[in-house]
């Protein structure tokens, strides 16, 4: 495994998440309800499109997990696949984020695949490559960080777009216009510098490792139980960020009365929380362990949620402090879940000697974009079975049901994640025994196809 070489390494490395950070506000939080109400789809039918462009996502990120663990190329590992998620990748932002009027769900339901499968190839093995730059428990920790800074930089870029662009005239469809312009410029300049200018580490499988098939792997991977739990909570945990996530400019709009700018605003708020949160859930990490800081973030997260059903129109401000502590819980949903990550992978390597960390991240985006495929057609179908509507006018709508499928739901699928990460039995102690008992194994060559190991109860 690499060599922990330090701040100027991770910053290298996580720089070319900021272009990944761009489309997120617009991908899922603008773009179901510009299908859905600008563009007048449909509530249902935009959610089932984007179900089924997740759907066939899903079946993609195995595969490619699976096929980045075995190439092994002159240009390294990794490489390739980032290389070519790239260019599909720019291609689907552009034509989904720049739609024509009278556009259906079809044309919709298309191009999100496309994007979705670019993004697959680039983001499975940049998080695979991601995990081998450091065999530190804090040195995880630091790369995800600095990774994920750069993602929500990206990510409040785009949040203030908008409510810069409207003052300028741009309304919200502009303004994604403008957001799949600036990705795919950046884009070009950020990934040519992480593919020519950061270099891959090795392969750390000695030769004369017989290579397991991907069945195997699965079913060596169902055996983790540190894996088990931290999939668990991250699947409950997405669902109960999903959900708010598709809903939050409906809730802003229809009962909040919020206008663009306001809307604007509260976005930017909501993520530049998140990135200023970042430090602080590292340094918590450290004295309490990774995983009760982010109990903890999502538990605070939580008593924020339970005031939203209390609002009603014009409590811009109200919110806007809901805005800020769920924000400050953002950082540690995106910090801290894959530094966890990263310690299972090393430990799914001590007890099996299988390298199969893109095969883990592929597992792991899998139950993501499941949990937000699910989320649009738990959200959108819902409010409207409820009675709720963009087409009709305030008073006949079921504002109710609007606040409470967008924040109560939430927090009940969060208390279930925060009940199973708690007792996540890989501790910092555990991990550090792991580490000393790996270097001794590779460092005297003694690696067998039998292995023994490490009891988590000891």
């Amino acid at each position: 495994m690499a060599k922990d070489n330090g701040l100027w390494r991770d910053f290298r490395y996580g720089s070319a998440a900021f272009v990944l950070g761009l489309p997120t506000i617009p991908l899922f939080v603008l773009l179901p309800t510009l299908y859905a109400d600008t563009l007048g789809i449909g509530l249902t039918a935009t959610g089932l499109a984007l179900f089924l462009a997740r759907s066939f996502d899903v079946l993609s990120d195995p595969l490619i997990g699976y096929a980045s663990d075995r190439c092994d190329t002159p240009w390294g590992r990794r490489k390739p696949f980032i290389a070519a998620g790239a260019v599909l990748g720019g291609i689907g932002i552009f034509f989904l984020l720049t739609p024509d009027d009278g556009v259906s769900a079809w044309y919709l339901g298309f191009w999100a695949i496309v994007l979705y499968f670019g993004w697959t190839l680039i983001n499975i093995p940049y998080l695979a490559w991601g995990a081998s730059l450091s065999n530190e428990y804090q040195g995880r920790a630091r790369i995800t960080s600095v990774r994920e800074f750069f993602t929500i930089l990206g990510i409040i870029t785009a949040a203030a777009i908008p409510a810069v662009a409207s003052s300028f005239g741009y309304d919200e469809r502009g303004s994604l216009r403008l957001i799949s312009y600036g990705a795919i410029t950046i884009g070009i300049f950020l990934f040519i510098f992480l593919l020519f200018f950061v270099p891959e580490p090795s392969q750390r499988t000695p030769p004369g490792i017989k290579k397991s098939n991907f069945k195997l792997i699965l079913r060596s991977i169902n055996e983790n139980k540190p894996f088990r739990f931290l999939l668990g909570s991250w699947l409950l945990n997405s669902l109960a960020n999903g959900i708010p996530t598709v809903l939050f400019i409906l809730f802003m709009k229809h009962v909040l009365d919020a206008s663009i700018p306001e809307r604007g605003l509260l976005t930017f708020i909501y993520f530049f929380a998140g990135i200023i949160g970042i430090p602080f859930w590292l340094w918590l990490s450290k004295r309490i362990s990774k995983h009760r800081a982010w109990s903890v973030a999502m538990l605070g997260a939580c008593l924020a949620f339970l005031f939203v059903p209390l609002l009603g129109a014009g409590d811009i401000v109200v919110f806007g402090i809901i805005c800020v502590i769920t924000g400050l819980s953002l950082g540690a949903d995106l910090s801290l879940p894959p530094a966890i990550q990263a310690d299972v992978i090393e430990y799914e390597y001590f007890r099996s000697g299988r390298e199969c960390s893109g095969t883990l991240f592929a597992i792991w985006s899998l139950i993501t974009k499941l949990a937000l495929a699910i989320s649009v057609v738990i959200a959108f179908p819902t409010i409207e079975i409820l009675g709720f509507s963009p087409d009709l006018p305030k008073e006949e709508n079921n504002l109710v049901a609007l606040a409470m499928i967008y924040a109560v739901v939430p927090v009940a699928f969060k208390i279930g994640a925060i009940l199973l990460v708690w007792w996540y039995p890989l501790t910092s102690k555990k991990q550090e025994i792991i580490r000393r008992r790996l270097e001794n194994r590779l460092r005297s060559k003694v690696l067998s196809s039998k292995r023994v190991p490490l009891s988590l109860d000891d």
